[in-house]
């Protein structure tokens, strides 16, 4: 079948929209009708460093849309039902089977970020030269994208595709780090570095358990956004000598759970400087390796806690999170930019520039 489908043909090269051709499912498969795609910082990063043997490559890992057509082996979802996309896990393994999918056995690369089946084939081609994707098992730059039935869960026929789009990544990844991972009580407080759509929906998470919020970003757009929330404050580095002791200040002697989403090191150096004792440090962004004083950690008995996805079951936590945006306390309508999947690469732009939370791609 001939869809549309958005291209990076060079590494670090720009989107750009192309009609390609796209496998009927086989028997593990679905074949989604894309019809809202939200972009991800780790698109926009994974495409600076895809290698040229895998090359083109279609990206986009927070998909919604329509089941066009199943497999012979799929039972959970059948055609004409409304679904998001998430990340795609084994669903047999140890990790797995005691709802930790989030660190599948099988590798969350091998099935998430190779540009392939693990059969080493792909679903899409263009001129009978193979295009690479199933990204996150879906690829859903595109108007049709094949999915699984460990990453694709049914929502209500009824509910927005730009509401649904994020929830598969980007808001589960920070929602997620204070539901499942940090579980705050209320009174408590949290440090939030870096507000961009993962850190924002740790705030509205963190909002709506009764925890006071400090958020710290560079970006006024972005702490007024905080701000909107419910943060009781939002710090601009750049104005303040020492943000570790601002926070401390402000959290009355230092919060009781931070949360990372840059990768910076000298960011991650002020989250724990900042922590009170026996504190916990929450790293969801992506970076590859960081400096800081050893001995505050032990001195203050803090603790590191690595995160992926939130630690969330998506066909679990997705529900969940729909059950507070119904409820008001999951405002994602704030974090929102819309663009017509035309103009994906201006999206990317807007979103790499920090003019935009969370740019949602909508498809006619």
């Amino acid at each position: 079948m001939r869809i549309q489908a958005a291209l990076v043909e060079s590494t670090g090269g720009p989107f750009t929209v192309h009609d390609v051709d796209i496998e009927e499912p086989r028997p593990d498969e679905i074949l989604v009708r894309i019809t809202a795609a939200g972009i991800c910082h780790t698109d926009l990063s994974t495409r600076q460093i895809w290698p040229q043997p895998r090359l083109p490559m279609v990206f986009g890992h927070e998909g919604a849309g329509v089941v066009e057509a199943v497999g012979t082996a799929v039972t959970t979802v059948a055609p004409g039902d409304t679904v998001c996309l998430s990340y795609r896990s084994c669903g047999a393994c140890g990790n797995c089977a005691s709802a930790q999918s989030a660190y599948c056995e099988a590798g969350i690369t091998a099935l998430n970020a190779t540009g392939t089946r693990t059969d080493g084939s792909t679903p899409l081609s263009r001129d009978g030269e193979p295009v690479f994707g199933n990204f996150f098992g879906q690829s859903s730059f595109a108007s049709y994208a094949i999915a699984y039935e460990s990453n694709c869960v049914k929502i209500p026929a009824g509910l927005a595709p730009h509401l649904a789009a994020p929830l598969g990544c980007g808001v589960q990844t920070g929602a997620g780090t204070v539901l499942n991972v940090l579980q705050p009580t209320a009174g408590s407080s949290l440090a939030l570095f870096g507000a961009g759509s993962v850190g924002l929906s740790a705030v509205m998470a963190a909002v709506s358990e009764g925890v006071s919020v400090v958020a710290v970003d560079p970006v006024a757009s972005r702490r007024a956004v905080a701000r909107d929330l419910g943060a009781v404050a939002a710090l601009d580095p750049a104005d303040v000598d020492d943000v570790a002791a601002a926070v401390r200040d402000l959290t009355s002697g230092g919060p009781h759970h931070a949360i990372d989403t840059t990768g910076r090191p000298a960011v991650i150096s002020q989250a724990i400087a900042a922590l009170r004792q026996r504190g916990t440090l929450a790293l969801v962004g992506i970076g590859k390796s960081a400096e800081f004083d050893f001995m505050t950690v032990i001195k203050k008995g803090i603790q590191l806690r690595g995160v992926v996805e939130g630690d969330a079951v998506p066909h679990e936590f997705i529900p969940r999170l729909l059950t507070l945006h119904e409820q008001g306390k999951l405002p994602l309508e704030k974090l929102i930019t819309l663009f017509p999947f035309s103009e994906i690469e201006a999206a990317a732009r807007a979103a790499a520039a920090g003019e935009v939370i969370k740019p949602v791609l909508t498809f006619s």
